[in-house]
């Protein structure tokens, strides 16, 4: 059920919640199937752990710099359905995921304003194509590429992880930080050398922490990472 919040001279508009999305068993369908075509392809956890962890990340950046409920609200939503396009293709999903929201979000009401701002978050979010064209998208963007963590990877045989493995599982802890007096957004990483070297951290990661400075900028931050007490950006 969608809760109406909204009045106008023409009469109820529907507010879509990211409560009722996440109860919504059509979405939870595609997001699922889409992780399992991740799987079969041999990729990371793109599942409800994923998008969770986004969406929680996206409204803690954008409730730490005061923008209004409802713009974090909209972030939760773009973050929730960011990956669906993986249903379609690994390949330019999230073109195709804009779409697919586009359509799903439409049907049940989404005004355009609110629609608009979802699907050119989901549009923007890959590092490939995307660009931060604005906060909702900036934050999605550095939710999205700061979730680098062991409870991702799926093969437990370390003797045939492949690199994203391999960086993935060497990632003990991984937290972000805002500072609004300088202005800097700081991703702080402890990695277990064992696994990894910080050299494959980079190889797999550098153009979605150049994307990462771009969102930062985006919101008027600086982007910094630090891995295992280095500043490295």
């Amino acid at each position: 059920m969608i809760a109406v919040k909204n009045q106008t001279e023409t009469g109820l508009i529907p507010m879509i919640t990211y409560h009722d999305l996440r109860q919504n068993e059509d979405l939870k369908t595609y997001i699922r199937h889409a992780d399992a075509s991740l799987a079969a392809q041999g990729f990371t956890e793109h599942s409800f752990a994923h998008v969770g962890h986004v969406a929680d990340t996206a409204a803690s950046i954008l409730r730490a710099l005061h923008y209004p409920v409802r713009t974090v609200e909209l972030a939760q939503i773009a973050a929730y359905l960011h990956d669906i396009g993986n249903l379609i293709n690994r390949v330019d999903h999230s073109q195709s995921g804009a779409i697919m929201a586009f359509r799903l979000l439409d049907k049940l009401g989404m005004p355009a304003e609110e629609l608009a701002v979802v699907v050119t978050a989901i549009g923007n979010h890959d590092e490939g194509t995307g660009v931060p064209v604005d906060p909702v998208a900036a934050a999605l963007i550095l939710a999205d590429k700061s979730d680098v963590r062991r409870s991702r990877v799926r093969n437990q045989d370390p003797a045939t992880f492949d690199i994203h493995d391999r960086v993935n599982y060497s990632v003990e802890n991984t937290a972000m930080s805002i500072d609004t007096a300088q202005k800097t957004i700081t991703l702080r990483l402890t990695i277990n050398q064992e696994y990894s070297t910080i050299m494959d951290y980079f190889e797999i990661f550098l153009n979605r922490m150049i994307l990462c400075r771009k969102a930062a900028d985006r919101l008027g931050l600086r982007f910094q990472l630090r891995i295992n007490n280095q500043s490295l950006l």
